[in-house]
């Protein structure tokens, strides 16, 4: 019987998973990617994860996310996390515009969104949680792409594509990546090549004041959302989607243990404007300990339309027709919740996982 999951680790991983399973206790980090409305295919499987996985975890774990992944991770990092995450699921899906929408209504639909999954406490709680040690990745922009002038942000949007074309380090000329993460852990995330000459990424810590601007920025992509011009704590400037930088996570995560990623697609691209670029790979040295857990090509493909939900579904359907079609994708994402649970439970599938570089 096919599975609803896929599952690639890296070498390292790969050998600690055939020897002795896979737990909740090896994990030591969870990454979440961008991707917008994609991650309504992993909804069943955060709810397993934040609910039942991690339910009696009592060392600290370290998450990093950006855009999307932040938010979900946000969800991790409150009080009750299945509650937020189901929150975030609910409001995000059934959200809805008018005909021709411009930046300012959706960035106000998304600002009251993450009112709605904060609650009234939760900013504190991700701030000051003891046992998840959030991480949330930010772009502060520089020169033409800080400007609100859709033209000007165009321009400079097209400048950056093309020199990050050349090479990723020149992306430092247009975006400047900023991390913040809860004051009672500390960076555990090596950066290296984005730093080029001058190490330029910026470690902040957030607090009750600044999670809702933080989390606001990591998700404002340019040209569809406002960028965020205040972040208490921080510099000023106007800060845009971390996923510019950071899209899949191609990052040294470094340390001892197992990286969790559950992920929308067996594919890691480094950032934003590497997506239509095939020489642009991941390093597979970053991948050594990571699990990445992604929907099976025939979970995807009995899926309506064969494919997950994703932005382009804003243009494609009516409203009526998009949000039953994203309630299924929510409603099938439990699979991957229970496929997951019995290779965790009972081992089955776990000698079908394959080798993460042959994705990279």
């Amino acid at each position: 019987m096919s599975s609803s999951i896929s599952l690639y680790a890296g070498k390292t991983a790969l050998a600690e998973i055939r020897k002795n399973g896979l737990s909740s206790e090896q994990i030591v980090a969870m990454a979440g990617a961008s991707g917008g409305p994609k991650w309504f295919t992993l909804f069943g499987l955060d709810k397993y994860l934040f609910g039942d996985f991690f339910k009696s975890r009592k060392k600290i774990l370290h998450t990093i996310g950006s855009s999307a992944g932040s938010w979900r991770l946000a969800c991790f990092a409150q009080k009750d996390p299945v509650a937020a995450i189901e929150r975030l699921a609910k409001f995000y899906s059934n959200e809805s515009y008018s005909e021709n929408p411009d930046v300012n209504e959706i960035s106000d639909k998304a600002d009251d969104l993450l009112k709605k999954v904060l609650g009234e406490n939760g900013a504190q709680e991700i701030a000051e949680n003891p046992l998840i040690q959030s991480h949330f990745i930010v772009a502060r922009a520089k020169g033409l792409v800080a400007s609100e002038n859709k033209k000007l942000q165009m321009s400079g949007l097209i400048c950056a594509a093309s020199l990050n074309a050349a090479s990723k380090k020149l992306l430092n000329l247009f975006f400047q990546r900023y991390v913040f993460f809860n004051q009672k852990g500390h960076p555990e995330f090596n950066y290296s090549y984005f730093d080029y000459q001058h190490p330029s990424t910026r470690y902040l810590p957030l607090s009750k004041h600044n999670v809702h601007q933080v989390l606001m920025a990591s998700g404002a992509i340019p040209m569809v959302l406002r960028g965020i011009s205040e972040i208490s704590g921080s510099d000023p400037g106007i800060y845009r989607d971390g996923g510019i930088i950071d899209y899949h996570m191609d990052i040294n995560f470094g340390g001892q243990g197992l990286i969790l990623y559950p992920h929308f697609f067996p594919t890691i691209k480094s950032g934003w404007f590497d997506k239509g670029l095939k020489y642009r790979k991941a390093n597979p040295n970053n991948f050594n300990n990571v699990v990445l857990i992604t929907p099976s090509a025939s979970h995807v493909a009995q899926l309506p339309y064969g494919k997950i939900s994703d932005r382009n579904d804003f243009a494609n359907f009516d409203t009526e027709t998009r949000i039953r079609y994203w309630q299924t994708i929510l409603s099938e994402s439990e699979k991957m919740a229970e496929d997951f649970s019995q290779l965790i439970e009972k081992n089955i599938g776990i000698d079908q996982i394959k080798p993460i570089e042959s994705i990279l």
